[in-house]
């Protein structure tokens, strides 16, 4: 009588091949040598809200680290920063005054204008960036100037063009390093590039939130930034969430009209459309990692429910992942101290 000798199949044999890939990852410091994707301090960009003088120094309820700050104290901050290796902020700015066209916007004295003049004196090596658009400046909270059509309010596109672009030079005459028009009103890239070229500030590059949805996770910030629209919503000129082709159409045309950098916001739930972006152009592609998302990891680990430091790494290297080269986020200083110890 024969024995019959039974064989294991091959993928549950613990062969050399087969035991490979773990052997890759068995201490930190070889998971650290194989390590695919790094995120730096470098990469990432701090966004900063700023008020006028008159104003105190609060935290956003809803962003707990997060403050509303004036010039002098973005500039600590700016100096904070730089120090632990951050080299990118993006600033907004509260106003004065609010009224139908956002005019506070392209004062010379505004909070925005008055602290990149401040940060640059202070820190010349830290590049700052200045977010154009009208909503934070409008008494109607919206991205635009505000027309009638048969009784519907909506967004004009070709009046709100010569405001946004009064706004960026406005920025850029201050001191801004690059200008980041976030509106979503169709060619203004095109308007502010031309505006900026007309007023002999060429060197100003573009940031373009190229890919902006219409999301729900804007609601802290709308918060920190006093922008929330007075009735309506911003769907009419913010992208619909359920579309990529359109994504890839607005990139071509911002990069077209002069764009030197594009942005996806929000990017935790839009990492498709980063990676879209990233093997279609060659430009420097940047994501944002909104206000909605970060509360989200703050409240979560307050309650113990997450580690709140491992979920953000983990979220920041996803972003990194999917092919963001700069990464804008709340999260900046946190994750940048966290590398220092």
């Amino acid at each position: 009588m024969t024995t019959k000798t039974m064989t294991l199949p091959v993928e549950t044999t613990t062969t050399q091949t087969t035991r490979r890939p773990r052997r890759l990852r068995r201490t930190d410091s070889i998971r650290a040598l194989v390590r695919e994707t790094i995120v730096r301090a470098e990469d990432l960009i701090y966004p900063l809200f700023v008020v006028p003088n008159s104003r105190p120094k609060i935290e956003i309820g809803s962003m707990p680290g997060v403050w509303q700050l004036r010039a002098h104290e973005a500039v600590d901050e700016a100096l904070r920063a730089h120090d632990l290796g951050i080299r990118a902020l993006l600033l907004f700015g509260l106003p004065e005054y609010k009224d139908g066209i956002g005019s506070a916007s392209w004062d010379p004295a505004g909070p925005v204008q008055s602290a990149i003049e401040a940060i640059k004196r202070a820190v010349p090596q830290m590049m700052v960036m200045a977010d154009v658009c009208l909503c934070e400046y409008t008494d109607h909270g919206h991205c635009g100037v505000i027309v009638d059509h048969n009784g519907v309010k909506d967004v004009d596109n070709d009046q709100t063009l010569p405001l946004l672009a009064k706004q960026a030079v406005s920025f850029a005459a201050a001191g801004a390093d690059f200008v980041a028009p976030s509106d979503m009103m169709d060619r203004r890239v095109g308007a502010i590039r031309s505006a900026l070229d007309d007023a002999s500030l060429t060197d100003v590059g573009i940031m373009a939130y190229s890919a902006k949805y219409a999301s729900g996770f804007y609601g802290p910030f709308r918060e920190a930034a006093e922008s929330a629209p007075q009735f309506g919503d911003r769907r009419t000129y913010q992208m619909d969430p359920a579309n990529v082709r359109e994504a890839i159409r607005e990139m071509e045309l911002d990069i077209e009209e002069g764009a030197d950098m594009i942005m996806v916001k929000p990017a935790l739930s839009y990492l498709d459309v980063i990676r879209v972006a990233r093997e279609n152009f060659d430009l420097p592609v940047a994501a944002y990692n909104v206000s909605g998302e970060y509360s989200m990891v703050k409240a979560a680990a307050e309650r113990g429910w997450i580690d709140g430091p491992r979920v953000m790494n983990e979220i920041l290297t996803s972003i990194k992942r999917a092919g963001a080269d700069l990464i804008i986020t709340y999260h900046a200083m946190e994750w940048a101290e966290l590398q220092r110890r």
